[in-house]
């Protein structure tokens, strides 16, 4: 087994930070209260320290390691698919396009959540539409991330979950005969 440093401490931190985030506005607090809104605002927050530092962080933090790359997305699910193993260090393909989606779909739940807070769209059915079939967008988004990270784990042999909490992957012995 190898043993290998890739997730920094901002970006577990973000991670975790965002999953309570989106739990407590998703599943414990009033939509209607100012806690819920303020909550909103540091998961907006939290999104724009983690894109600036997708641009300026450590190496697998930084957008630039894990391109949208639908060419390799297709390669990883032809891997799944016929039982080809392939360990990577940072993100893969398919959690790369996973990652931009739920920064993507929260920067939109935040767009909307803040358009029904002012008056030129406060209390027009359409924006609390829009805000509502975004956040059920995200928890299929977030069901399926946790799904693809459990499968991902037991495939591979790499803790994922373990990963972001330690910040370091082990590596099965499997992976490192491989060029």
């Amino acid at each position: 087994m190898k043993t290998v440093k890739v997730w920094d401490p901002l970006v577990r931190l973000f991670h975790w930070s965002l999953v309570a985030g989106i739990v407590a506005n998703g599943l414990l607090l009033d939509e209607e209260s100012k806690l819920h809104i303020q909550v909103g605002y540091v998961v907006l927050g939290l999104v724009a320290i983690r894109i600036v530092w997708g641009l300026i962080g450590t190496k697998h933090a930084r957008f630039s390691d894990f391109p949208p790359d639908l060419g390799a997305s297709l390669e990883q699910a032809r891997d799944v698919s016929l039982g080809r193993r392939r360990v990577h260090l940072g993100h893969t393909p398919l959690g790369a396009l996973m990652i931009y989606n739920i920064l993507a779909t929260v920067l939109l739940i935040a767009a909307s959540g803040y358009m029904m807070t002012t008056i030129t769209f406060w209390g027009m059915e359409w924006v609390e539409e829009v805000h509502e079939v975004f956040v059920n967008w995200l928890w299929v988004s977030v069901v399926l991330h946790v799904a693809a990270v459990l499968f991902e784990s037991r495939r591979t042999g790499v803790n994922l979950p373990r990963a972001m909490v330690t910040g370091r992957k082990i590596l099965p012995e499997w992976s490192q005969s491989k060029p």
